[in-house]
């Protein structure tokens, strides 16, 4: 996946300058992105603070590493399974 140019902090700003009153078309040529990429950050950063963002991408880090650790020991147990499955 493509990482984003802007950090969250940065993106939770642009956002913070479209609800101070200035024009969602303005702020989307001031910085470079396109409108659909500043509503997408809408859904999704909208209304959050900083430090909000930062445990918000922290817990789906997170989130990440233990969906991982349970695949794997999926997969280890079932691969015993099959082993057990084949001696007797």
């Amino acid at each position: 996946m493509k990482r984003s140019r802007f950090s969250d902090e940065q993106i939770i700003g642009i956002l913070k300058e479209q609800e101070a009153g200035m024009a969602t078309a303005d702020v989307c040529r001031k910085h470079g992105v396109s409108s659909a990429t500043f509503y997408k950050w809408k859904a999704r950063y909208g209304g959050l603070e900083v430090s909000e963002a930062r445990r918000l991408k922290a817990l789906e880090d997170e989130n990440a590493r233990l969906k991982k650790l349970l695949a794997e020991a999926m997969l280890d147990n079932a691969i015993l399974k099959d082993v057990a499955a084949k001696k007797w």
